[in-house]
């Protein structure tokens, strides 16, 4: 099956900054792909690449087959597409907007649910609307042509609950009726809730690309022990530990695979307390992210 987005050893660079720097991936019809990573990852820039905003440096995208420059003004009536940070006109409404999108992409057959799904006045000059008003309309403009896919750069940073709740059943709703969704985000929960695969960018270069359930079934345990007796936390610095965080009294202690090792360690010790837990998606995460040592 041709994925509908092929991303091919990209690098994007500025000067001497390589924001991207050889990162690949494909992601299927249908599929609700995150792509995570912190601030200044390279997901935004890579956003941009994807919708010809910028030119690579080097690599390939193909988007539904198609050369993603050259065939870029027939991949932009397919794509529904949500900046990071929404900026529009300051003096147009939110019907100038929406009146303006119609005249190139043809009347919307579901602004008006839209509209009322959102909950969202077009009435209004959008230098007046809140920042959640904001993210609103650019959802609206997005989706109003029903596109094959979406893409969306942080599309709940700054948002209330009510409404990321509202975001989280539209992209329900989406996937349910085959939409494309390509969600950028470094909010973890938001990232396992919605999303079905997930790729983690670190400094410009692909880390991972797994399903959310093989992320969430590493074998990664936390160890919290408190101790008695005097303890040194090099001596749990063995292999297959992770990270560990001295706390009042005792250590907590992230380990990959077998926690055998680490039981055997402590048990030379006299415990007070001791709670092993399966590690989560974020302690997964925080791995990658963790200063070289």
């Amino acid at each position: 099956m041709t994925p509908v987005i092929k991303i091919t050893n990209l690098k994007k660079h500025f000067g001497k900054v390589k924001a991207v720097d050889g990162i690949s991936f494909e992601i299927q019809k249908g599929e609700v792909f995150g792509f995570l990573g912190p601030n200044g990852a390279g997901k935004t820039t890579t956003i941009r690449c994807l919708m010809d905003f910028i030119r690579p440096t080097e690599g390939e995208i193909k988007i539904l087959d198609h050369d993603a420059h050259l065939d870029s003004v027939f991949l932009k009536s397919r794509i529904g597409y949500l900046p990071g940070n929404v900026k529009l006109y300051g003096k147009w409404t939110g019907w100038d907007h929406i009146r303006f999108v119609e005249s190139i992409r043809g009347r919307s057959k579901t602004v008006n649910d839209l509209i009322k799904k959102f909950d969202y006045n077009p009435k209004a000059r959008f230098y007046h609307l809140s920042s959640g008003n904001k993210q609103k309309l650019g959802l609206i403009l997005a989706l109003m042509n029903e596109p094959e896919i979406l893409i969306m750069d942080e599309p709940t940073v700054g948002l209330d609950p009510l409404l990321q709740n509202l975001i989280y059943e539209v992209l329900e709703d989406l996937r349910k009726k085959g939409t494309t969704i390509f969600v950028s985000s470094h909010n973890l929960p938001e990232v396992e809730r919605i999303c079905d695969r997930v790729g983690i960018i670190k400094a410009g270069k692909m880390v991972e690309v797994e399903s959310i359930a093989e992320l969430g079934e590493k074998k990664l345990h936390k160890i919290e022990v408190r101790l008695e007796d005097k303890f040194d936390k090099k001596e749990f610095q063995i292999n297959g530990v992770d990270r560990i965080e001295e706390v009042t009294d005792g250590l907590i202690i992230t380990v990959s695979g077998q926690i055998d090792p680490v039981i055997k360690k402590l048990a030379k010790h006299h415990i007070l307390d001791l709670e092993v837990t399966h590690g989560t998606l974020e302690d997964v995460f925080l791995k990658f992210y963790e200063k070289d040592k």
